[in-house]
């Protein structure tokens, strides 16, 4: 039996789906699915795959875990496909060897910081229609960006207008900082907050001062409309 479990694993970690091609690339196994109107990812990529060229389909999401049985990936291209979403564990089981991840000519207007900041990878993100913001500011930083392409990661989208148009790099060394402007919002929301809510208290102490005055007014009214029962032998 467990020969066969053996035969069986083996089988399915070497098998090609049918939209790729399984080559050999210098001893390692180089899966190509490049221009093959795939919408997703193929789900029985051989777990032995190093190379992975997903480049030039239709994909449009990349999910958690996608690639998390590729424990030996090193080189991914997803360039040129439709990927408007990528979920936060995208690449989580392959972040460790991975060397490089090309996402370069997709639809990406923004991305979660944890897909690509856990990643030692070369990444390409040039050619997305981004939106310039904290977030993306943080991953020119942090990330191991393509050197060759950093200078296209423009701004399609940006808080100021005149920061459409122009590569984020040339805004940020122009003194741009999108994560203190986040900052101060979130300072004024929260100014705001405290506000709303003291004069909310304020309001609260002049209502019920006046109500107290006005249960006294009438008390000593009422204490004034009592007939005299004082002795009349006084």
């Amino acid at each position: 039996q467990a020969f066969i479990c053996f035969l069986l694993c083996l089988s399915w970690g070497s098998s090609c789906p049918p939209s790729c091609q399984c080559t050999e690339r210098a001893g390692a196994k180089a899966v190509l699915c490049s221009a093959q109107h795939l919408e997703e990812i193929p789900k029985d990529i051989p777990q032995d795959a190093v190379f992975l060229k997903l480049d030039a389909n239709s994909i449009t999401r990349i999910p958690s875990n996608a690639f998390r049985h590729l424990s030996h990936l090193e080189e991914l291209d997803l360039s040129r496909n439709a990927i408007e979403k990528i979920d936060g564990a995208a690449f989580k089981g392959v972040a460790a060897g991975l060397r490089t991840l090309d996402l370069s000519s997709n639809r990406i207007r923004s991305i979660p910081k944890e897909a690509l900041l856990m990643l030692n990878a070369k990444l390409r993100l040039a050619n997305n229609p981004w939106h310039c913001e904290c977030t993306l500011q943080e991953v020119l930083w942090e990330a191991r960006l393509d050197p060759d392409s950093v200078q296209d990661i423009t701004c399609h989208t940006a808080p100021r207008e005149e920061y459409v148009g122009k590569p984020l790099l040339q805004v940020l060394d122009a003194g741009v900082n999108f994560c203190s402007v986040r900052q101060r919002t979130t300072d004024v929301a929260m100014f705001i907050t405290m506000f709303g809510w003291f004069a909310m208290v304020i309001a609260y102490v002049v209502c019920y001062v006046r109500h107290n005055r006005e249960d006294t007014r009438k008390h000593v009214e009422y204490l004034k409309s009592l007939p005299n029962t004082q002795n009349p032998a006084e």
